[in-house]
């Protein structure tokens, strides 16, 4: 799980670690590489989710749709031949990220219709992450469609492709969430529970792990391939930030 491929803002007053310099995301890329791991989207990896596939795979997602994500993470998964999903807030496309805004103390750019067109045309994926970023437990039933099953409708009339991918903005769900979430269509979600995803796991309660910008690469590989993050999840621990 990455948010931004960048160097963070000397200004940026929180939450640092939602960069990752594009240094350290192509090397990461590369260590995947290296060790016969292939980088893939969601819905390049659902068979191997499934179990109708085997092989050594890494998901790949950015959350939120921020325009470094086509300049500096598209070229390097490009180079490495990886795929990934890029999960955006439909509400805000072209604007930038005002649900934390203020809290972070920067207004960090989303790409524009042409930019996530030009993302999905250079192999990658867009998945949806809601309208507006609620916190999804807290809406009534006609919120909850419209976040869910309108951020699918909006991504698909910019992109002229089906979306079937879907991320809970904050980890925020619970049973009701995920049958609507389900029911709109989506083949599985992302959560930001601690842990790598396994067959047989619910394909709407998928967990992940979290890149940050001061895990250096032994960090990386202890996340990514060891049971360490398994282990945090069980213990009911979220990611650092949702």
């Amino acid at each position: 799980m990455y948010h931004n491929i960048g160097r963070a803002p000397r200004d940026l007053k929180r939450w640092r670690s939602l960069y990752v310099s594009p240094g350290a995301f192509a090397r990461q890329l590369w260590l995947l590489k290296r060790l016969g791991y292939q980088g893939l989207s969601m819905s390049d990896a659902m068979p191997y989710l499934r179990d109708e596939r085997r092989g050594r795979i890494a998901v790949i997602t950015l959350d939120d749709g921020y325009v470094d994500n086509l300049q500096s993470a598209l070229p390097a998964l490009q180079r490495y031949g990886f795929t990934a999903t890029c999960y955006v807030v439909s509400g805000s496309i072209g604007r930038y990220n005002n649900w934390d805004a203020e809290k972070l103390g920067i207004q960090k750019p989303l790409m524009t219709p042409a930019q996530l067109r030009a993302w999905h045309e250079g192999g990658m994926e867009i998945g949806a992450h809601t309208r507006s970023h609620p916190h999804l437990t807290q809406c009534n039933d006609a919120q909850l469609h419209d976040e869910i099953a309108g951020s699918k409708a909006d991504l698909e009339d910019v992109l002229g492709a089906p979306v079937t991918q879907f991320c809970y903005p904050y980890g925020d769900m619970d049973d009701r969430v995920a049958d609507v979430t389900r029911g709109a269509g989506y083949a599985a979600a992302t959560t930001t529970r601690r842990g790598r995803a396994v067959i047989g796991m619910n394909l709407w309660r998928l967990p992940r792990v979290q890149v940050a910008r001061h895990h250096i690469l032994p960090q990386f590989a202890m996340r990514a391939f060891t049971d360490y993050e398994d282990k945090r999840g069980q213990s009911g621990r979220s990611s650092d930030y949702a």
